[in-house]
C-alpha cells in the first residue's frame, strides 16, 4: 500500500474510528419492515435508516425546505427507545463538479443530535448536476460513479472535511456499485478509498454486494480488491441480493443474498478489526420475496458470522 497523506484527524475534529461501538447486525429500514421489527426483537441489534425518506424536500432555497413525515417520525422515535440507529444518507452528491448542498449538511447536523445516530455515511458517487444558468438541479436518480483521480479525490477530501466539521457523528464513506468502467484513471478504487480514508479520517463501509456486482459486470477478481483495501478503517458492511437486467447484474436489492456474498463476509469480518455492524438491505417492494421467515433467515446467517468473531 502506498504512503497515504493524513490531515484531517490531527485536526481534533475527527472521532477516531477505533472509539465506536460494536453494534452487531441490523436492517435497513424500508416501510415494509415496522412489523417485522417490533414482532422479531432478538433478530436485530440496530436499525439503518435513509433520514432522507423521512422527509419531503421541497428545494433549495424554499422555506421551509424540509416537510418531515409525521408517521415516519413516530417509528422513528419508537426504534431510539429500543436499539441504537444509523444514518446512510442519500443526498451529499460529494462527487457533483459544481453543487455541494451546505443547507443539507446542516439539517443532517439537526438529525444526527436529534436522533443520536451512532454514525452517519453516504456513497462515493454523484447524482446532482446544476442546471443551465444557475437553474433547478437536476438528479440522475442513482448513484453515479466518479472518476477515481488526484482531482476528485481534493474535491471529495475537501467536502468530507466540511461534512465532518459540521456533523460530530463518525461519518462512513461507501464504495459504489457502477455499470460504466471510466478509462484511464490515476488509481483503482481500493486506493482511492485508502488515500481518502486515511487523508479525512473517515471510515469505510463496504458494500460486498456492490464489490460482488462490479466484479462479475467487469470481471475482477474480489480477493485482489479486498488484498488491496485497507480494512482496518471498514465501520460497517452492507450485504444484499441483486438480480440480472439486459445481460448485466445489479444491486437491485431483491431478495436474499448469493453465495458468494457470504463467502465475501466471510473473509472479510475476521480481518476487519474495528468492524461493527453488518447491514442487511432489501428493497421494500421484494418483501414478498423474502417474507419475514427470509428476513430472519438472512439476519441469522449474518448474526451467526458475527459472533463468531466478536465473542
Amino acid at each position: 500500500m502506498p504512503e497515504i497523506e493524513t490531515r484531517s484527524i490531527e485536526k481534533g475534529y475527527v472521532r477516531p474510528i477505533t472509539s465506536l461501538p460494536k453494534l452487531g447486525v441490523g436492517l435497513l429500514y424500508n416501510p415494509s419492515v415496522p412489523e417485522f421489527l417490533g414482532n422479531n426483537m432478538d433478530y436485530w441489534d440496530y436499525v439503518e435508516i435513509i433520514p432522507d425518506m423521512f422527509w419531503t424536500d421541497k428545494g433549495r432555497s424554499q422555506t421551509p425546505r424540509y416537510i418531515e413525515l409525521e408517521s415516519w417520525i413516530d417509528f422513528l422515535e419508537w426504534v431510539m427507545g429500543q436499539r441504537p440507529v444509523v444514518a446512510h444518507n442519500i443526498g451529499l452528491s460529494l462527487g457533483s463538479a459544481d453543487i455541494f448542498d451546505l443547507e443539507y449538511v446542516n439539517y443532517l447536523r439537526q438529525w444526527s443530535s436529534r436522533y443520536k445516530f451512532v454514525w452517519h455515511s453516504d456513497h462515493l458517487s454523484f447524482f446532482k448536476v446544476g442546471g443551465v444558468d444557475g437553474g433547478n438541479d437536476h438528479n440522475a436518480g442513482l448513484a453515479m460513479p466518479i472518476a477515481h483521480d488526484f482531482e476528485m479525490l481534493d474535491l471529495v477530501s475537501n467536502r468530507i472535511d466540511v461534512v465532518q466539521r459540521t456533523i460530530e457523528n463518525s461519518f462512513l464513506i461507501e464504495n459504489n456499485v457502477y455499470y460504466v468502467d471510466i478509462p484511464d484513471q490515476d488509481m483503482s478504487e481500493a486506493e482511492f478509498l485508502n488515500r481518502l480514508s486515511h487523508r479525512t479520517g473517515c471510515g469505510i463501509l463496504l458494500d460486498i454486494h456492490n464489490l460482488y456486482a462490479n466484479a462479475r459486470n467487469h470481471g475482477f477478481d474480489t480477493r485482489d480488491f479486498l488484498n488491496e483495501l485497507d480494512l482496518t478503517r471498514v465501520v460497517e458492511v452492507h450485504i444484499a441480493g441483486g438480480s440480472e437486467l439486459a445481460g448485466m447484474y445489479t444491486d437491485s436489492h431483491s431478495g436474499p443474498c448469493p453465495d458468494p456474498v457470504w463467502e465475501l463476509l466471510e473473509e472479510v469480518v475476521p480481518r476487519a478489526p474495528h468492524l461493527c455492524g453488518i447491514t442487511f438491505e432489501f428493497h421494500d417492494s421484494y418483501y414478498h420475496v423474502l417474507k419475514s421467515d427470509g428476513i430472519r433467515a438472512q439476519l441469522g446467517h449474518a448474526k451467526e458470522v458475527w459472533d463468531r468473531h466478536h465473542h
